[in-house]
């Protein structure tokens, strides 16, 4: 087996995962995300998102998405953390903690 094919599976596999975190996780949203209309129907169009294109998933992992609510450009990223939350951890290990945090692109 490749390089890439192992990559390619190993994108797939942590983008199953993300997909899962991102329809069930806990998420942060920074005070301006909080301040928006509707933001219940933000997290269901988030919950939702499908939106996956090279611009913004180039390595196939579904943790990051770019919309538009009610005009405002949005932006969610999912990170990897270590279970002390310090520092990063391998997407693929039972040791993962992931956060998601959703925030306007100006704040990017």
């Amino acid at each position: 087996m490749s390089d890439l094919q192992i990559k390619s599976e190993q994108a797939v596999r942590i983008a199953k995962l993300n997909d899962e975190f991102r329809r069930g996780g806990q998420w942060m949203v920074t005070p301006s995300v909080m301040m928006l209309e509707d933001l219940h129907g933000l997290y269901k169009v988030i919950k939702e998102y499908e939106v996956f294109t090279e611009d913004n998933d180039p390595y196939g992992e579904h943790d990051f998405g770019n919309l538009s609510w009610n005009g405002v450009p949005i932006f969610w990223k999912i990170d990897y953390y270590d279970s002390e939350l310090r520092g990063w951890c391998d997407p693929l290990s039972d040791k993962c903690e992931r956060v998601m945090t959703v925030y306007l692109a100006s704040e990017h």
